[in-house]
């Protein structure tokens, strides 16, 4: 994250299995730490730790489902403080059996109003008969609110926990919260639902399905989240069913309109990245209807299924269709504006074409103050960075951060004064501006 002051505050790990702090840097200096008492929830891979920034404050996840705060990110001190949804008082009573017991399962996001959203999952019984769901702090009060999956399921009974990993979405007129609960299988099933953001209020759920029919599969271990297109439109990624090889493990990217009432046109890919908006004034050679397009990684994984390791990004139109090229079963997805091939083959590869993937959970977009074109910021696990010029379509620069390896999927961000930031092989890294 990068404050207005641009101040830069990235999460990193610092123990083996647990153990979390967030680092505030300006320019190269580092300013202050933050350490935490929050412990991950169970997951295959190591889940994300989420704080999100609100204005000037920066509120971070803590032990037993509460969120810390700390105001005036930009100073070396500020005041911090603890915040929990169901109540401070009632954690101080009983910490120790709510920090065995609850815990924040998602990403923390914010809406304009500093408002927060977070799912958490509980394990066990505790004095305030909480149950997996999802958490509201108000940004002006503290007062916290919280609805469970259960109900956000619209009272599936099956639903019993928010899925992991998936941060909420706030809609473009901040009135409502997009999330995926799911059944809590590792590869389970579940639904997209939305609440009204000022009390949690269920309002609609959507089974999600693979366009070719059957329950689709949700993953503890994806990093998908919902994106809300400029539109209201609703995206979200899941797995194939059966999972995981008959689309080759690359899921697909689920639309629906805003109100959750209307099934549109998925994309080809969806199960471990989110997705990313590009205008579709700034891709001049664009010539088609809709009001902007998207960014998605487009992976096509060696041996999984039919793959054969020719792992690309893709610029897609929404508003526009074409047959799926990696389903055996005829399914209408998104058009294909752009997709850009890899560039470093791999050391050995499997398949004469396979190249080294794209390693990322979402891609910044940069527009070029000149220009007012677009291109794409992104990493691969060949261990550099690129920028895919999405007026020429070609890969205008590149620079090499270290040798590469595989590693954990990580986003691409641009601070306010037009430096990137990208993380390879557990690095942050500041490039030019």
């Amino acid at each position: 994250m990068v404050s207005a002051g641009n101040t830069v505050l990235v999460p990193v790990k610092t123990g083996a299995s647990d153990g979390f702090e967030v680092v505030a840097f300006q320019g190269p200096s580092r300013i202050y730490a933050l350490t935490t008492d929050y412990t991950l929830p169970p997951a295959g891979w190591i889940p994300p730790y989420g704080p999100v920034l609100a204005g000037t404050r920066l509120y971070y996840p803590g032990a037993g489902g509460t969120v810390y705060f700390r105001d005036n990110v930009d100073s070396a001190t500020g005041t911090i403080g603890q915040i929990a949804f169901y109540g401070i008082n009632v954690y101080r009573n009983h910490p120790a059996m709510f920090n065995k017991h609850v815990i924040v399962s998602t990403p923390l996001v914010a809406d304009s109003a500093g408002n927060i959203y977070f799912g958490f999952l509980v394990t066990g019984a505790n004095p305030a008969k909480l149950v997996s769901g999802i958490a509201r702090i108000d940004g002006t009060t503290g007062l916290g609110s919280w609805v469970s999956a259960t109900a956000a399921a619209g009272g599936d009974s099956s639903i019993v926990q928010v899925q992991t990993n998936c941060a909420p979405a706030v809609s473009n007129d901040q009135a409502t919260i997009y999330v995926a609960v799911s059944n809590g299988a590792t590869y389970g099933s579940g639904y997209l639902v939305s609440l009204k953001a000022a009390d949690l209020t269920p309002v609609r759920q959507v089974k999600l399905y693979d366009p070719r029919g059957g329950a689709a599969t949700l993953s503890s271990d994806s990093s998908a989240t919902p994106m809300v297109g400029p539109d209201g439109d609703v995206y979200y990624g899941v797995l194939e069913n059966p999972c995981c090889s008959s689309h080759n493990d690359r899921g697909w990217l689920l639309h629906f309109s805003g109100n959750l009432k209307t099934s549109k046109t998925p994309g080809s890919f969806g199960w471990d990245a989110t997705s990313s908006v590009v205008p579709v004034a700034a891709v001049p050679s664009y010539t088609g209807t809709s009001t902007y397009l998207i960014m998605n990684k487009y992976n096509n994984y060696v041996r999984i299924g039919t793959g054969d390791g020719v792992n690309k990004l893709a610029l897609l139109d929404p508003g526009s269709t074409q047959l799926d090229e990696y389903s055996s079963t005829p399914v209408t997805v998104m058009k294909e504006i752009f997709t850009l091939t890899g560039v470093t083959p791999e050391p050995k590869p499997k398949f004469p074409n396979a190249v080294r993937e794209w390693c990322i959970s979402t891609a910044a977009i940069s527009i070029d103050p000149g220009t007012h074109t677009a291109s794409v910021i992104a990493n691969s696990e060949d261990g550099v960075v690129y920028r895919w010029d999405l007026n020429t379509n070609t890969v205008s620069q590149s620079l090499r951060l270290t040798p590469g390896r595989s590693e954990a999927y990580t986003p691409s961000v641009i601070g306010v004064d037009g430096t990137v930031y990208v993380i390879n092989d557990a690095i942050l890294f500041a490039v030019g501006n």
